[in-house]
């Protein structure tokens, strides 16, 4: 995927609105006929049956109108396949939508005029950002504003990946934390840089300005904004630091280990959801998976049991608590720190299974 900033005047963007306005429409007049045709008749639509009930009958290019009805399908085949699922507890009944954020060109409707130019059935010639060229095919266009009134364009390439060979052919085991960020089975320490926490007291005092502020009031909107704009700030601090990370892991290292980690159950403790959603674990791995392969590497999860508790000398095994941060073996007399101690245990354990694209 390719990201660009688009720039749009002001005629571009009421139509870019208008289309997204419409693109409500159309997903909530979809999902309201599928809710009564099963009423009636107890069958479901579709999306055959989907394209034909919107053809020609809104003021939007097809082929955004049919990835529309292509959301619907997916949130109904989702819904029934969580229903088979007896492990899920929330089905998850497709809902009406109150806003729809983003409108997509799924095979045309959109071409590059020049270098500094978009054109976008519909809405217009938009400026655009090339920083780079976009490589490969592209497949998709997808047109969003972030939450500071930003315009972005998206594209979906099919880019071939070429095989190579790793420079180097070194393994490390990586063990993520919160007092540091993630600790290498190497004894380096790559140090949390806990974006959120630095900014924390300035968004508490953004909040406070906002909450008091009157609904519908010109003060309310730019308060609005700055929170917003803080908040934008943070998560692009983070995620350019994960990119960066993953990006020197990946270059250095041919074959990454790390824990097969259940975050989403990690975080319903109270007391770290904070900090482990701050460092955000999961973008990392995403990062590394997709970077180790463009290197000519490859990431490796392994089971997490025992990774903290087991001595990474002798393998006694001694209970360890949060709390409990050097790790001390009563068998071998090692004393080393559990992060770093976890990270090696993580180098020499098993594979569960290799990371795929």
């Amino acid at each position: 995927m390719f990201e660009y900033r688009l720039y749009p005047s002001i005629v571009e963007k009421e139509r870019i609105i208008n289309s997204l306005k419409v693109c409500k429409i159309v997903y909530n007049d979809l999902l309201d006929t599928t809710i009564k045709t099963y009423a009636d008749s107890g069958t479901t639509l579709r999306k055959f049956d989907y394209n034909k009930l919107i053809k020609g009958k809104y003021d939007i290019h097809s082929q955004v109108a049919q990835n529309v009805s292509d959301r619907v399908h997916k949130a109904f085949s989702n819904f029934f396949r969580r229903i088979k699922d007896k492990s899920c507890k929330q089905k998850g009944f497709p809902r009406f939508k109150s806003r729809v954020q983003s409108i997509t060109y799924p095979q045309s409707g959109f071409k590059f005029i020049s270098s500094n130019r978009l054109y976008v059935s519909k809405i217009g010639n938009i400026p655009i950002v090339l920083h780079r060229v976009p490589k490969g095919k592209i497949k998709t266009l997808t047109i969003k504003q972030n939450h500071i009134g930003q315009w972005f364009a998206i594209f979906s390439c099919e880019v071939d990946i070429p095989v190579v060979e790793h420079a180097n052919h070194e393994m490390i085991g990586i063990d993520v934390g919160i007092e540091n960020f993630a600790t290498l089975s190497n004894g380096e320490v790559i140090v949390n840089p806990r974006f959120l926490v630095k900014s924390e007291e300035r968004l508490k005092r953004l909040h406070r300005r906002l909450s008091r502020t009157v609904k519908g009031s010109s003060n309310r909107c730019k308060a609005k904004f700055r929170l917003a704009k803080l908040s934008l700030k943070v998560a692009n601090q983070r995620r350019d630091f994960i990119h960066k990370t993953a990006k020197t892991l990946t270059s250095r290292f041919s074959i990454i280990k790390r824990e097969n980690l259940t975050i989403k159950n990690m975080v319903r403790n109270h007391c770290l959801a904070k900090s482990i959603s701050d460092a955000s674990w999961n973008s990392l791995f995403q990062c590394l998976s997709y970077k180790a392969v463009t290197c000519g590497g490859r990431v490796e999860t392994v089971s997490a049991r025992n990774t903290s508790k087991q001595c990474s000398g002798c393998g006694t095994i001694i209970a360890m608590p949060l709390s409990k941060r050097k790790f001390l073996c009563p068998k071998c007399n090692l004393s080393i720190h559990r992060d770093l101690n976890a990270s090696i245990n993580i180098r020499n354990k098993n594979t569960v299974g290799l990371t795929e694209i």
